[in-house]
């Protein structure tokens, strides 16, 4: 490779210019069907298309009465109710679509923000993808997306992925002629955007962005994928189908009995007002599904991980796949890297030992030369781009007063060898400032130490010594070596250095001190029963000091059987690994397809498995696990292979991910709780109710407002409750648990029951007197079944809400250990209650023959709403007695 060119790269006034001239790096998506064609899809929703048929039964049923009977206009106000109830639910519907894409959309973009190595007034910087132009000069490391189309200037050890545009895994490019593939699909020296870098680096010069890119002309927009059935989903549904059946047959039982009874009940038949009976009966059966089909679930689920998607950004945790929320609650094992997780991936050089007193010069143009990391001097401190490993002994240069800039423009490049995790070391051979060539070693000492023919009178077990002291201290350790070369010497071939005479030059010892609060994160997530297992590529020593320093590693209780190398693990069998598996809690030495190995192995043990990584070597994993978590500063690649970036790599966040799923999965079992309740106590109802009298006590808009208005708002309420610390005391629940657990079905069939046997009651009662106030009940004796006023009808249904709405507090306050009275941290609560507290009180009010209602007195909302808090007060007995 020719020598290295000391790049200059755009000023300020050329990148506008670029970018008025060239557009924005960013690509346009592809036009969504218009907004009317969306809201018109909501009407093929199996339920909606219920409701259509009731409506339009409706329609005809209020005809006949209008027409036939010649009762007045006041018989369309129910078609009409259901109709704007349909508008209703499929305006919700299209209302969170919308929202959700937006949410989406938001998350797309993090890709155009993902961070860019370019050389921009003479000095290298970070930008954001989406501002890189036409011109700029790109830095290509290994690991990184490229972020448009360019040409190369430099190329060394380059491989390209394009697998995005061209299905080719593997694409070697080069920027000698002579190495060109003829027959590649973008010429060798190009470089497209989308594409990843799987080994080695280059720098490139931009001739195309966004749209303009090839990338580009075949974007279609990304999507979240929502296709993952978690146990959540199949729970759900499973609940869902059980919920439909039932109701199905309850229906079916209506329309049979009742036919039934009028032929028992009506002397002669006529077909006029058989057909007006049996339209009658359809729809009573009808308003049995609506209440009985828990159309609020999906809703609930969908708000609850909306809002815990958003909540969770302020933890930073940034949820890119909505399901990770959830199962990040049922995981039980985290399989977590050292460095920027567990430590502050601030790397300091903290101790040097040189032998056989080599010049500075050569010491800082080896460490310069030798290394593809930056320096970021723009701010007003220095920052490393790339490597921090090798961006710490940059720093270091810095510290004594050399710039490594001028030591690399000085030594004209010939040879390079990348470092690799199968090599553990990296060359490069330059012609040096001294007028030289000299071959410069830099890689794991052990490696590195036995490589040298010169070891300047040091002796293996005296590096040995060294290396375990370092290590224990949890220290990444470099050795250094070189040699200055003749016409005739060998270097490198068949990537692997050759060279004979390599003189050893020293150690670097080299700090990344543990983050200060990830001692207590895991041990929070320990007590919670999940199970740490770090995955790392340091030594043994250094990754078992860390784990001593974090409260994972025991020297009393911890013995060989729980920490493996690399080379050990690989030699297991499949059955071996199986067996050993769980006992593991530290792997060193680790390999790329270690870690997926790992994942795949606790995933046949059944184990919940979280994966966090930040290479391209991980997304194997990453993917593979059940939640994949990427650091915030990883690669483009591992990013994209994951559910979750913790933006702040830090530990803690992943604990704080696990309480907010915990705590969402707990919010869902609440909704179920409420919806069940009412469900049981509304069709047990509506089904006695259509057998005790000729009318339905609750109509198809009675209960559409309670089973799709008031749920929706009691999704809101339930969804918005802050996560609990409590959960973390708890263990993982188990994938296969169904989400009705046993105290939720004490409490909904013993609730619902009484429920429905209060109300039963309350529905004889009235039916038998003609109360026309609360404060009558027991004064007025009972005769013949009279049926239901309109004044007894508004009683009986605002009762039932009033039931509802006080259980709400009951299912909030389920599993909690706190009072329902608990609003710290929840307004929101109290706010959507007092929302459903007025609405309830103004449909009654004003809401008439639409509602099939008439207003109540001021006596009897005040009897109501105190009589039936009683739900609440004597939950919060119970809850004080369980204490």
């Amino acid at each position: 490779m020719s020598q290295k060119k000391h790049y200059s790269g755009l000023t300020d006034e050329e990148v506008s210019e670029s970018r008025r001239k060239n557009g924005v790096n960013i690509l346009t998506p592809p036009e969504k069907d218009p907004l009317w064609k969306r809201f018109l899809e909501k009407f093929g929703d199996p339920l909606i298309i219920i409701l259509m048929i009731a409506g339009v039964l409706s329609i005809g049923i209020s005809c006949y009465e209008f027409w036939g009977l010649g009762q007045g206009a006041s018989v369309f106000f129910e078609p009409i109710g259901i109709f704007i109830a349909i508008l209703l639910a499929t305006g919700l519907a299209f209302i969170f679509e919308l929202k959700a894409d937006k949410e989406f959309a938001l998350l797309n973009q993090v890709n155009d923000d993902e961070p860019v190595q370019v050389i921009r007034n003479g000095n290298a910087m970070q930008i954001a993808k989406k501002d890189v132009v036409v011109g700029d000069i790109v830095i290509l490391n290994t690991g990184e997306e490229v972020p448009a189309d360019g040409e190369l200037l430099e190329a060394v050890s380059l491989n390209i992925d394009e697998s995005t545009l061209t299905g080719e895994p593997i694409c070697h490019k080069t920027t000698d002629k002579a190495e060109f593939d003829k027959d590649a699909t973008f010429p060798s020296n190009h470089t497209m955007r989308g594409t990843k870098v799987m080994e080695g680096h280059g720098i490139m010069k931009v001739f195309a962005v966004g749209d303009k890119t090839e990338n580009g002309k075949v974007f279609e927009a990304a999507q979240i994928d929502d296709s993952v059935k978690t146990p959540l989903n199949e729970q759900l549904d499973g609940l869902g189908d059980l919920i439909t059946k039932i109701s199905y047959g309850f229906a079916a039982a209506i329309i049979v009995g009742r036919t039934i009874m009028y032929f028992i009940n009506m002397p002669g038949f006529e077909w006029v007002s058989f057909l007006a009976f049996f339209l009658q009966t359809l729809m009573v059966a009808v308003t049995l599904v609506v209440v009985a089909v828990p159309e609020g679930l999906p809703m609930a689920v969908t708000l609850s991980l909306a809002y815990s998607m958003r909540r969770m950004l302020k933890t930073n945790n940034l949820v890119r796949k909505m399901h990770a929320c959830e199962t990040m609650g049922a995981t039980t094992v985290i399989c977590t890297d050292k460095t920027g997780t567990l430590t502050q991936n601030q790397m300091q050089v903290y101790k040097t030992n040189f032998f056989g007193h080599p010049s500075k010069e050569l010491l800082y143009e080896g460490i310069a030369v030798n290394s593809t990391a930056q320096l970021d001097l723009s701010g007003a401190k220095p920052s490393v781009l790339g490597n921090p490993t090798e961006g710490a002994l940059l720093l270091w240069l810095k510290e004594c007063g050399a710039n490594y800039m001028e030591l690399r423009d000085n030594a004209a490049r010939v040879e390079e060898l990348p470092f690799t995790t199968e090599r553990k070391y990296m060359a490069t051979v330059v012609k040096s400032a001294t007028g030289k060539n000299i071959l410069y070693v830099k890689g794991a000492p052990e490696i590195v130490f036995g490589m040298c023919k010169n070891t300047c009178g040091v002796t293996k077990q005296e590096i040995d010594g060294q290396l375990l002291e370092y290590q224990n201290q949890a220290m990444r350790t470099l050795g250094f070596a070189y040699q200055e070369l003749n016409d005739d010497d060998k270097t490198i071939e068949n990537n692997k250095v050759v060279a004979d005479n390599l003189t050893f030059l020293g150690i670097v010892a080299i700090s990344d001190p543990v983050r200060l609060d990830v001692p207590d994160a895991v041990g929070e997530v320990l007590d919670a029963g999940i199970k740490v297992k770090i995955v790392t590529g340091d030594t043994p020593g250094t990754a078992k000091e860390i784990g001593r320093q974090i409260g994972l590693w025991d020297d009393k209780t911890d013995s060989d059987r729980n920490i493996i190398s690399g080379v050990e693990f690989a030699e297991l069998t499949d059955g071996q690994l199986l067996e050993r598996v769980g006992d593991l809690k530290i792997i060193a030495r680790a390999r790329p397809m270690d870690k997926k190995r790992l994942v795949e192995a606790l995933q046949a043990n059944n184990e919940v498995v979280a994966v966090t990584g930040d290479g391209t070597n991980d997304a194997p994993a990453l993917k593979t696990a059940h939640v994949g978590l990427s650091m915030g500063d990883g690669t483009s690649v591992a990013k994209e292979a994951s559910d979750i970036t913790i933006i702040d790599n830090s530990f803690s966040s992943i604990g704080r991910a696990v309480m907010w799923g915990r705590s969402l999965y707990q919010n869902i079992q609440r909704f179920i709780l409420f919806q069940m309740t009412v469900n049981v106590a509304a069709c047990f109802i509506v089904l006695f109710g259509a057998f005790m009298g000729m009318q339905s006590p609750l109509t198809v808009t009675q209960m559409l407002w309670v089973n799709l208005i008031m749920d929706t708002f009691a999704a809101m309420a339930l969804a918005s409750l802050p996560p609990s610390q409590s959960v973390m005391r708890d263990k993982p629940r188990s994938r296969t648990s169904f989400i009705i657990n046993h105290p939720m079905w004490k409490s909904i069939i013993g609730v619902g029951g009484i429920f429905f046997l209060l109300l039963l009651g309350l529905l004889y009662y009235f039916e038998h007197t003609d109360i026309t106030c609360l404060t009558e009940i027991g004064n007025v004796a009972m005769g013949a079944n009279s049926g239901l006023s309109p004044y007894e009808l508004s009683l009986f249904f605002t009762i039932f809400v009033f039931l509802q709405f006080w259980n709400m507090f009951n299912a909030r306050a389920f599993e909690t250990g706190r009072s329902a009275f608990h609003f710290k941290g929840c307004g929101g609560f109290g706010l959507i209650a007092l929302v459903i507290l007025v609405g309830q009180i103004v449909i009654v009010t004003i809401g008439g023959e639409f509602f099939n209602v008439v207003p109540l007195k001021l006596i009897d909302w005040v009897i109501i709403i105190v009589a039936t808090s009683l739900v609440m007060w004597i939950g919060e007995l119970i809850r004080l007695f369980k204490k």
